[in-house]
């Protein structure tokens, strides 16, 4: 049992729980599967100010934060008691072209030569963590959602607006891989 937990599932048993995540938030209790609005809940519980966005019954939305805080438990638990001990294993032809940017630690979950509090004080970690999240955040609330919500969530329900985001999801995540990222790894 405790392999079958500590391995990978492959795409045709993970992608089906996660797709029924969907139909069941919906017919058990009319909700919307998505993770970033729990954000805009913790603040609106959190920020006592009298700023509009954040002045609504966030008391009915307590499954969305206990659900995203059992996705952080989950973390922690597979972090802590299920961790593989071996190197993350990573294609031969990818190691050779990261080498070439400085990438040689597979220890970690991330790349410690990129994710790590020596690298934040460098202009590339800077640009990886802190701009990056900002863009994240600020590209979030631009389309009203996240990749969970819009793709999973959004297109199961046949939105138009969640069609048009994952595209530019897609599009976005393959030009930064392509072109941006080799670019700042550079650096």
């Amino acid at each position: 049992m405790y392999e079958l937990i500590t391995q990978p599932w492959p795409w045709y048993v993970a992608g089906p729980l996660i797709g029924l995540t969907v139909p069941a938030l919906l017919i058990l209790g009319n909700k919307s599967f998505g993770i970033s609005s729990s954000m805009r809940h913790v603040c609106a519980a959190c920020l006592p100010a009298n700023i509009s966005f954040f002045k609504y019954d966030w008391k009915k939305e307590i499954w969305n934060l206990a659900f995203v805080f059992g996705i952080l438990l989950g973390g922690i638990i597979a972090v802590t008691g299920l961790s593989n001990p071996n190197d993350i294993v990573v294609a031969d032809e990818l190691k050779t072209e990261l080498a070439g940017y400085g990438i040689t630690d597979y220890s970690a979950l991330v790349p410690a030569d990129i994710f790590s509090w020596d690298q934040l004080a460098t202009l590339k970690g800077f640009i990886m963590v802190i701009l990056g999240g900002f863009i994240v955040g600020f590209g979030t609330r631009y389309a009203g959602g996240c990749t969970s919500g819009h793709a999973i969530m959004g297109l199961s329900t046949l939105q138009w607006p969640s069609l048009v985001a994952t595209c530019c999801f897609m599009v976005g995540g393959i030009l930064t891989a392509n072109f941006i990222l080799p670019y700042i790894l550079s650096l």
